[in-house]
Formats: C-alpha cells, structure tokens, sequence
C-alpha cells in the first residue's frame, strides 16, 4: 500500500445501541487491506474503548482512522466537557460515568488505560469545556 487510507466515522452520544460499529467496520477493512491479526486487535481495542468514552462521557464525536504503510493512526476528536485530571483518569478502575452508564455495564474505568496499554503511541490533548481529541498509533 504506497498511499495513505483514511476512514471517517462520526459516534453518536448516549447510543449504546450502535456503539462499537466504527471500530467493528475497522477491524473488518484492516482484515481486508492484509493486515497482521496482532495490529488488527490492538487497533480494535483501543478504537472500541475510545469510542465508547466517546458515547458515554462526550455526546460523541469524530473518528480519523489513517493507514499506512508503517502505523495506522486513530484520531479521535469530541467536544465534550474535557478531562480535568488525566493522571487520575489513567489510572484503572477510575471512573465518571454516571450509575445509569455503569448498570449497563460500561463505565468500569479501564478505557483510557486499555486504550494506552494497546497503542504504540497515545497522546492526549484536552481542554475543559472544549473537548478531548485522543491520538492512537499503532506500528505496523
């Protein structure tokens, strides 16, 4: 592949239903495109986790999702109400989700540390009340 591959997927907030589709359809382009299983599953878990934060703590947002020859890079760009503590929002088991999130099973706190811990490379840039946009790679 000599030209970059980019794919966009717009989340939908508080849609639990449909959560996870962009990083389901992902999974399924990387497969098609030949690439390793191992890249495809960090690349997987890291984009779900991502998105899910995205429908439970931001209305959702924007995800950029650009493949090349050497990483794949996930982009993921919200305007919710910021990060106040990233040092606290790494750590496992830490998290802001509201108890109605939690009792459908989502909000235990592991998806920004799953989200680091499956990426070659993560970058977080936040500001409160202007949004996140967390950027993902992962070395192919």
């Amino acid at each position: 592949m000599s030209e970059q591959l980019t794919f966009t997927y717009t989340i939908d907030g508080n849609d639990f239903t449909r959560a996870g589709e962009a990083s389901s359809s992902v999974k399924n382009k990387l497969k098609m495109l030949g690439v390793g299983s191992d890249a495809i599953r960090k690349v997987a878990i890291a984009m779900y986790e991502g998105e899910i934060n995205m429908v439970i703590h931001a209305d959702g947002g924007v995800i950029t999702v650009s493949v090349s020859d050497n990483d794949i890079t996930m982009v993921l760009a919200d305007k919710g109400p910021g990060i106040p503590d990233i040092s606290k929002a790494m750590q496992e088991g830490y998290s802001t989700a509201r108890e109605e999130v939690r009792s459908l099973g989502f909000g235990a706190g592991m998806g920004l540390p799953n989200m680091k811990r499956f990426t070659d490379e993560m970058h977080i840039d936040t500001e409160l009340g202007k949004g996140t946009t967390i950027t993902m790679k992962v070395h192919l």
